[in-house]
């Protein structure tokens, strides 16, 4: 009889334990512009009843930052508390070793007896090991292609591998986490729901189309119906939540990645592929790919019914960061000075009253910013503006002549900041050609063509490859890597996209100067939006010309493939792509003859 007692006893103190930690559930949009959910008052096109209502429910962020304007460190800002270029995941393409090293938020709350869940898009490694980075349970899926699933959308158990179910992957993304609040809303757990949209390609089926007819371009259509199916997806995990008699004791956050790409002049391109998403930006101004506003301002959403009061508008500015430091705090967990954000709660809940941040810092790649209450201080490349962006948000007026000491206190500020990233300080005086053409129009208001945007989104090619990060050159000895201001701050690489290999292959790469370091083969299968899964890093040859290989082991249809070099200098005399039993599938001589 005592020994039941004391189980009972010991049962009844856990769940007291449990229900003192509320659930979290972090919704996180792709590619998302800050005005595109009906709560903003801005545009009167969407379709978001769910969205509205959690706002309605919680407190709308209306200067709510992301740590980047690209997907890749944004997520690996949020999921680990931390500016990703403390571990030098500055931009798309770079080592994710550093990431792979971090402490995550979910490991951290497994720890304080949570259940964690991921459905949704990763883009921080293979999905197969997604769940070695703190989360228990895994529903990868963010296209057509086949899931990587632990469990299965109707709740029941299953071998880790892939999943055929059919489903559209925003549909099955918002499945998988009911279905997992179904496995485990009897203890405190936290559920990272990371929608593929409206990020290309735009594929919204026919059911969520049919909602927005009339006239209006074909790409913004595809935006709303996409953006209209993460609503219905909102709407269904609340459901469940009522269900199961959750509501009160879950927070709930619904932030966007970074801004929509618009390529200047949102062309309304047929297809759904590479180019503007549909989803809008103004009035903030700038886009995806710019430390400007509409780059890095996104949605914020937080609601806790009974903890945040209901109907809020929050003016401070707050980060993504602060997810994974609220996180911790709500689970009692040691803040342990590792991470870089703040516990929003006490300000949300109106205890607080002072701002959740002194400043706001970003570092990517040659563009840097920093954030001081009203005062914002941009630097891109040798260019450098500063805005008061209480009284222009649109970032139109700028004002670094009239407060010269302003700016100098803040370049100050950010320099030193920068000290303590990985590599350290302000990055390069010159910025790609792209982004150069996206400070002449949004910031310096200078007039860019159609035909100038796509020739500059559109590079010259040899052979079919194109160089990013660095420029190729044909030449008598092989076709060039150059590094043209010796910044070698980003992965260059090449890149061919115009391919239909069958996996597994061999890529062998043949070159008369190697630059020091690590080469790598990276490859996007057909069906996926971006280069989410592996690469694999070369081997060198040891026989007269240097030769490098790298094995690809994927059994599908490869139909991009890149190849990292450590820096932007090398001579590449031919590629080769064989299958396994050495039969040449594809290859590409650059060496000329004499």
């Amino acid at each position: 009889m005592k020994f039941f007692l004391s189980v009972l006893i010991a049962c009844f103190f856990a769940s007291a334990l449990a229900a003192e930690k509320p659930n979290i559930i972090l919704f996180f949009t792709d590619d998302h512009g800050w005005p595109d959910i009906g709560a903003a008052g801005i545009y009167d096109d969407l379709k978001t009843p769910h969205i509205d209502q959690l706002v309605a429910d919680g407190v709308r962020c209306t200067n709510g930052y992301v740590t980047a304007p690209q997907c890749v460190p944004s997520r690996g800002g949020l999921l680990t508390g931390r500016d990703q270029s403390r571990f030098g995941l500055e931009t798309n393409g770079e080592s994710l070793d550093g990431f792979n090293a971090e402490v995550k938020i979910g490991q951290r709350l497994q720890k304080a007896g949570y259940k964690t869940g991921q459905t949704g898009k990763w883009h921080l490694g293979p999905g197969a090991e997604i769940a070695s980075h703190g989360f228990d349970e895994v529903y990868y899926k963010n296209s057509s292609k086949p899931a990587w699933a632990t469990f299965n959308l109707d709740g029941s158990d299953r071998e880790p591998g892939y999943d055929e179910s059919n489903l559209y992957h925003l549909d099955a993304c918002t499945q998988a986490a009911s279905a997992f609040i179904d496995r485990h809303g009897e203890s405190p757990f936290f559920l990272y729901v990371a929608y593929r949209a409206p990020h290309v390609p735009l594929d919204a089926p026919r059911k969520y189309l049919s909602r927005f007819p009339g006239k209006m371009p074909e790409r913004r259509r595809q935006a709303l119906a996409m953006i209209s199916a993460m609503d219905d997806g909102v709407g269904i995990i609340r459901e469940k939540l009522e269900e199961k008699g959750l509501t009160g004791n879950t927070l709930i956050f619904f932030i966007g990645d970074n801004g929509a790409p618009l390529k200047i002049h949102k062309i309304d391109a047929p297809g759904g592929g590479p180019g503007w998403d549909g989803s809008l930006n103004a009035p903030m101004n700038g886009e995806k790919g710019m430390l400007a506003e509409g780059g890095i301002r996104v949605p914020f959403v937080a609601a806790w019914p009974g903890t945040i009061p209901a109907g809020q508008v929050y003016e401070e500015p707050v980060i993504s960061m602060d997810v994974a430091a609220t996180a911790v705090a709500l689970a009692g967990l040691p803040h342990e000075g590792s991470l870089d954000g703040t516990n929003l709660i006490p300000y949300l809940a109106g205890e607080e009253k002072s701002s959740p941040h002194e400043a706001l810092f970003w570092r990517w790649s040659t563009q840097s910013a920093i954030r001081v209450g009203d005062w914002k201080f941009l630097r891109g490349g040798s260019r450098e503006y500063l805005f008061n962006l209480v009284n222009d948000s649109g970032e139109s007026r700028n004002l670094i002549e009239a407060h010269p000491e302003k700016a100098e206190r803040m370049r100050r500020q950010l320099f030193e900041w920068t000290q303590e990233l990985s590599p350290p300080g302000l990055l390069g005086a010159q910025m790609p050609g792209n982004w150069e053409q996206y400070y002449d129009h949004y910031l310096d208001g200078k007039p860019v063509s159609k035909k100038e945007t796509e020739r500059l989104s559109q590079p010259a090619t040899v052979q079919g490859w194109l160089a990013r990060n660095s420029v190729i050159k044909e030449s008598p000895r092989g076709l060039q890597l150059i590094d043209p201001d010796g910044a070698k701050r980003l992965t260059p690489f090449i890149a061919n996209s115009k391919l239909n290999l069958n996996g597994p292959f061999k890529v062998s790469m043949e070159l008369t100067d190697l630059p020091e370091g690590e080469l790598a083969v990276s490859w996007r299968e057909k069906g996926q939006s971006d280069f989410v899964d592996s690469r694999v890093v070369m081997e060198t040859g040891t026989q007269g010309a240097l030769q490098v290989s790298g094995t690809v082991p994927t059994r599908a249809e490869v139909i991009h493939l890149r190849v990292l070099f450590p820096n932007g200098n090398a001579v590449i005399k031919s590629i080769q792509v064989n299958d396994l039993d050495g039969k040449v599938l594809q290859a590409w001589k650059f060496q000329q003859n004499n």
